[in-house]
């Protein structure tokens, strides 16, 4: 039997593994506590749902253009005006399958064989894969928690060599929830300027900002910096929309041009029920969207403050998204059942053996030393994890 080298070589997402084997467990009964999906726990705010469903009565479910349907694309542009200041046309708008179709689409548009995509870290697992599926290298610049998991402008610049035609910038980030100041990224798009490298700039999270906090995005700062930035977003986050699978990517029209060709040939349209659904998101009342961030940024208070005060891991406090890093440095080394804590890959299945309580190893994400917790759960599930933990840290040796 002959398989794809390229194909093979792809390692599983590590996030929708730990959530498949926590929805395996509850499945069989068990009391088990999930902190590993990126999904809001809030159901789809019922006038988007509305919307599929006249949709679906009114036989909206033919075909539609392969990169969506005017009416979706300009309800971005609509969006990207409104929120962003930011000015597009339909032209530059293809819509599809997801964000990670959207990704997947930009990364196709811009590589050839052997091409460099700088990729800050700790970074979203599936950033790697999906540039080795594109034909690329993946550059992974580190940093640390000392330095807010942001690497530096000298640590990118370094990076950077003549194969360099990419840099992905998730603003705020998965998983450390880690926000680039304005004056980070007006230094990395003038490094982008200088060496004429495209800009990925991942937004999905962006209404998703704390503390009176707003979202800058980085093809704000000029028109040549625009020119170079395929923006991706989606309604996944912001709506809990995670099933509907409708992303975006707004670009200069060449870009958008050469997607849109890609994406009609490898999935035609993303689903027409949805797009229609999508447009009633990004069009209709915001109201349900300010109540799940102030869910969230409640939720995400008490856990560091909570997680802060157990003796052994420790955090920093993310400016966004719903995901918290916890340190679990001091916890290496040490013996339960058995079994030494050697790095995050052993601490998570150790605590979901014996606590049943499913985090993700920071591994997946690049650094050996945290795990992530996502807070898109309740805050009774949240107070439960975290007793866990105090009663799973008091039994190593």
């Amino acid at each position: 039997m002959y398989l794809s080298e390229k194909f093979s070589s792809i390692s599983p997402s590590a996030t929708l593994a730990i959530d498949s084997k926590f929805k395996a467990m509850k499945a069989e009964g068990m009391d088990v506590v999930g902190f590993g999906a990126g999904e809001p726990d809030f159901p789809t705010p019922r006038h988007i749902k509305d919307a599929a469903i006249f949709a679906i009565e009114n036989n909206i479910t033919k075909y539609t253009p392969a990169s969506g349907t005017v009416d979706i694309k300009k309800a971005v542009c609509e969006k990207f005006l409104k929120e962003n200041g930011l000015e597009y046309k339909p032209e530059n708008i293809v819509v599809s399958n997801g964000a990670k179709h959207s990704l997947n689409n930009a990364l196709g548009a811009i590589l050839n064989p052997g091409d460099e995509v700088i990729i800050p870290a700790p970074c979203w697992v599936s950033y790697p894969e999906m540039v080795l599926l594109a034909d690329g290298v993946p550059v992974i610049v580190n940093s640390t928690e000392e330095e807010g998991f942001l690497p530096t402008i000298e640590k990118i610049r370094a990076a950077v060599t003549d194969k360099t035609r990419a840099i992905i910038i998730n603003n705020p980030s998965n998983p450390t929830g880690m926000c680039y100041p304005e004056e980070a990224l007006r230094q990395i798009a003038a490094l982008c300027v200088e060496k004429n490298i495209y800009i990925i700039a991942d937004e999905i999270y962006e209404s998703l900002v704390y503390a009176g906090r707003k979202n800058f995005s980085i093809a704000t700062i000029s028109e040549e910096v625009k020119d170079l930035t395929i923006v991706v977003n989606g309604v996944s986050k912001t709506y809990a929309m995670t099933g509907w699978r409708i992303g975006y990517t707004a670009s200069n029209a060449r870009l958008a041009k050469v997607m849109g060709n890609v994406q009609s040939h490898a999935t035609s349209n993303p689903n027409s029920i949805a797009q229609h659904a999508a447009i009633a998101a990004l069009t209709g009342p915001q109201e349900p969207v300010l109540e799940m961030k102030a869910a969230f940024e409640e939720r995400r208070n008490h856990m560091v403050e909570r997680m802060n005060n157990i003796d052994g891991v420790s955090c920093i406090m993310p400016d966004g998204a719903f995901y918290i890093m916890m340190n679990i440095s001091k916890l290496i080394g040490k013996e339960i059942d058995g079994t030494v804590i050697t790095g995050s890959d052993a601490f998570a299945e150790k605590f979901l053996e014996i606590e049943k309580v499913a985090v993700v190893p920071g591994k997946s994400f690049g650094t050996d030393i945290h795990v992530r917790w996502s807070y898109a759960t309740s805050m009774e599930n949240i107070d439960k994890g975290l007793d866990r933990l105090e009663s799973f840290i008091s039994k190593l040796k």
